[in-house]
């Protein structure tokens, strides 16, 4: 059994050593999606499971037609008038809450 395992993952690094530079990261996508339960469910999770709303489609009518007169307001800006840059948000996207604040 564990010669046949080598075998395969022999026979797997054959392919990924022909495979041109443009589809190798496809393949890593594909071999990331494998390997990682949340991405796999992720992936295989319905687009909407959710109905939506009359009061969530009336919501983002109004939205459309604001944009219409309006420049969309950039991420950087909403992030600004919290006195905030992008570096502070994907910081704070990285570091888990503390242990305290969980459940506030």
């Amino acid at each position: 059994m564990e010669t046949n395992l080598t075998q395969e993952r022999q026979q797997a690094h054959a392919l990924l050593d022909q495979l041109p530079n443009e589809k190798l990261t496809a393949v890593v996508h594909l071999l990331q999606a494998i390997s990682d339960p949340l991405a796999r469910s992720l992936a295989n999770a319905p687009l909407e499971d959710e109905p939506i709303s009359e009061e969530e489609m009336r919501a983002v009518e109004a939205s459309r037609e604001w944009l219409k007169d309006h420049e969309p307001i950039s991420h950087e800006e909403v992030l600004a008038e919290f006195g905030l840059t992008l570096e502070d948000f994907e910081r704070m996207g990285r570091t888990p809450l503390d242990s305290h604040s969980k459940g506030q």
